[in-house]
Formats: structure tokens, sequence, C-alpha cells
């Protein structure tokens, strides 16, 4: 297994996962729109590009992760963006979460102009997972694409699964965000319930272990709130909100209700407004504290 791969946009999660690749072996090109960030890749292996499309010449596969629609758009497509290095018959693997309807109308215009391949391939796991190589990928697009990706995206994720054409990925990570913003903001409430009933709250996960009420999310999340581990952020709050916001939009096409996500996404809008955009999600259990007397 060779081939020239290149990852554009090397944040909390694009860097732990660029930094899998490199120690699986594969020669990667890198590019983020703040150099630096490159750094820890560069020193591990990787090579600095001069542009996303410097990243992309020549790769046949390019990994992207980014934070929104408007950045990735501007990566892909704008000047010096991806999509000028791309050769036909390229895979573009997009890590980032946003609407299926802006995945269909990219994956579209990118077969059109470059003959490459467009996977959405949202991802969940977190960065515990993205530095484990425990992440599950959720993927929509051409299945011989997804094919070629498969043995790369393994280096990176436990799971790779292909939910349907493209936009499917998108769909089936809107669904897993539902799930997981409502949760947060579930066991925020529980930690603050063991919290000042007076029991150990960083307790519960070992208690409930095995249980109906177990989960990943009640493992890593409820320690961390109990023991106020915000640094490094496990993800930022703006990223879960987006996602939900982008859930209720879908919904109100679909005629899919959605209480309880609204619910999750009216809390994360206000932790975004108390503590800004970067705030670590779990901060949500700030929101849960006793005003002081």
């Amino acid at each position: 297994m060779s081939a020239t791969l290149a990852y554009v946009g090397l944040g909390l999660m694009g860097l732990p996962m660029a930094k899998r690749l490199l120690a699986a072996g594969h020669a990667v090109r890198v590019w983020n729109r703040t150099a630096a960030k490159c750094a820890p890749a560069v020193a591990a292996g990787a090579v600095l590009a001069t542009s996303a499309a410097d990243a992309a010449r020549g790769a046949a596969i390019v990994f992207m992760c980014l934070t929104d629609t408007g950045a990735v758009e501007a990566a892909v497509f704008g000047p010096d963006g991806i999509a000028q290095g791309l050769e036909a018959g390229a895979v573009l693997v997009d890590f980032s979460s946003m609407s299926p309807d802006a995945t269909r109308a990219f994956a579209a215009r990118l077969l059109a102009e470059r003959g490459a391949h467009w996977l959405d391939a949202p991802v969940s796991g977190g960065t515990p997972g993205a530095e484990a190589g425990t992440l599950a990928v959720m993927a929509g697009g051409d299945a011989d694409a997804f094919a070629r990706a498969e043995p790369y995206v393994r280096a990176m994720a436990q799971r790779f699964t292909l939910m349907g054409p493209s936009g499917a990925g998108q769909t089936t990570k809107l669904c897993n965000q539902v799930i997981v913003g409502s949760l947060m903001c579930v066991l925020a409430e529980a930690t603050r319930l063991a919290t000042n009933a007076g029991i150990a709250a960083e307790r519960l996960p070992e208690a409930l272990a095995g249980g109906w009420a177990d989960s990943k999310p009640l493992q890593i999340c409820v320690p961390r709130m109990a023991q106020g581990l915000y640094d490094p952020p496990l993800g930022h709050a703006y990223t879960m909100l987006k996602d939900l916001d982008t859930a209720r939009l879908l919904a109100v096409r679909t005629g899919s209700p959605l209480p309880m996500a609204s619910l999750a996404a009216e809390t994360f809008r206000m932790l975004c407004a108390r503590e800004g955009d970067e705030a670590d999600a779990l901060r949500i259990f700030a929101l849960t504290e006793p005003a002081r007397r």
C-alpha cells in the first residue's frame, strides 16, 4: 500500500490524524492556513506545502478536516485551493462536518471541474479517538473511491462505513450529533446532581459501567466535568452548536421533530455567548453551577 497523500487542516482533530498516517509509514504533505500548526506534523516527518493546491498536487488521496462549510469551500475552490492541485481520478476525503446539501453540491462541482471524487467522511470520537486511532468515520460517495481510501483511513479510524451516496456521511454525522450533543447536556445535569447531593460524581462511570446508562460519553465526559479538566479541550462548543443547528435545518426540511436536540443547541448557544466559541464543549457543566451568594 503506497500512495502520495496530503492532509489539509491540522486543528484539534486533523493534527493527530495526520500524525497517525505518518506513524503508519505514509508520506504526507500538509498545509494549514496557520502554518505554525503544521510544526508538530513536520517534526514527525510530514512535508510542509506552500498552499492547499501545492499539498494536493500529485496526491492520489487528499484528506481534509476544517471547521465549517465556508472554510471547506475556501480551501477547496478558493485561490490556490485543493481543486487546483487535484488530478483527474484523485479522491478528496472530507472529515469536516457540514450540511448534506453543501456536500452534494461541492462533490458535483469537483467531479465536473476536475474529474476528482469527493467522499464526505465526518468523524466521531473526539480528540481522544483521533489520537488513539479509534474514530468512527461515516462516509458518503462513490464506492470505488471509498475502497481506494479505506486502507489509509484505517490508519486513523476503527470504523469506516459507507452509508450511501454523496451526503449520506454528513446525514449520519448529524444523527450522531443529535445523540452526543443531547447526551452531553444530560451528563452535565447528572454530574451536577451527584455533586450537589454529596456523592463522588467522578465515580459515576465506575458505578454505571455495564448498565443501560453506560456509554463512551459517560466514561470520558463525566470525569472531566467532575474534575474540571478542560485543557486540552475535548471539542469546541461552536462545533457542536454548528452541527446541532445544521441538524435542525435538516429536521425542518424532512418534517422530523427534534425537541431534545433543539434544547441542547440552545444550551450550547448559551455556552458560546458566555465563554466564547472555542470553549470546551464540556463547559456546559459550568452552566449548572449554583449562583454565588
